[in-house]
């Protein structure tokens, strides 16, 4: 088999900050272009409907994982939980993740974290704000808000707490500020983000000014653990939105979400023996 190519940004770390200039600016030039309306207004009164919500711990423990990196993740969650705490995203405009988080600078009180370059895990100012990104996601999964931006990246960092596997667990990737997460609100009625902390753990509220008539519901087909020819163990399955009548309980429409391809980023001896093929 030929050995791939490396790519520009892959050659050195010169070039991967070359390719990530060229990056940002070309998504600054485009927001300027834009014709999107962003959402921008907060309140601190709460709407009174909750559409969807999540919780997620922010801390992992495990062999190999620096709890210095852990601690500065949560507190850059807390940070950015801040800034998008109270967003109202009205009928037509689009919500956007770094248009309300902004720029992850020492400067902004953003702190190292962990960050994924080129495959690797690495120490990097921001680090942790995908675990936010996610959960957000999971929020508009779950409501008939219309996703115009998302990206995958690994879902197979660390391994499942206890055992139990949740669907679309860690695979939204954000990286300033080129990388987003964006949805529209293609609805009639506003919705509101209530994003907080309690202890270690990260929660988040969609709320809205009364019911959808559909409900939302993620599954997931074919999970398992495979080892492939160059060695490398991945995470594969296949992962549905369901849309589901809220009066009956009919199911309305099923689409494929993402065709999950993870490559595991922990150690392999802790993969679920039982979920290898």
């Amino acid at each position: 088999m030929a050995k791939r190519k490396r790519l520009f940004c892959e050659i050195s770390p010169t070039t991967y900050y070359i390719s990530l200039q060229k990056e940002i600016w070309k998504r600054k030039v485009k927001n300027l272009l834009s014709k999107e309306r962003f959402a921008r207004g907060k309140q601190t009164e709460w709407l009174p409907v909750v559409v969807s919500s999540h919780s997620a711990n922010m801390i992992k423990r495990g062999p190999g994982i620096d709890p210095v990196l852990q601690q500065n993740k949560a507190d850059n969650i807390r940070l950015a939980c801040r800034r998008i705490d109270g967003i109202v995203v009205r009928p037509g405009e689009t919500f956007s993740f770094w248009q309300l988080v902004g720029k992850t600078s020492r400067r902004n009180g953003f702190a190292d974290g962990r960050v994924l370059v080129n495959g690797r895990l690495v120490a990097g100012v921001g680090g942790g704000l995908c675990n936010l990104a996610n959960t957000l996601c999971l929020l508009f999964l779950h409501s008939p808000m219309t996703i115009t931006e998302l990206h995958h990246h690994s879902d197979a960092l660390a391994p499942d707490p206890d055992g139990i596997r949740t669907p679309y667990s860690a695979g939204t990737s954000v990286n300033w500020n080129f990388i987003d997460l964006r949805f529209r609100n293609d609805t009639r009625q506003p919705v509101q983000l209530h994003t907080w902390c309690e202890g270690d753990d990260l929660c988040a509220e969609l709320r809205t000014t009364e019911e959808f008539p559909s409900t939302y519901k993620i599954t997931e087909e074919d999970h398992h653990f495979h080892r492939e020819d160059n060695g490398k163990y991945y995470r594969l399955s296949r992962i549905y939105r369901e849309t589901l009548d809220r009066a009956t309980g009919k199911l309305i429409k099923r689409e494929l979400n993402w065709n999950n391809r993870s490559e595991v980023m922990f150690d392999y001896d802790l993969i679920p023996k039982e979920q290898i093929r």
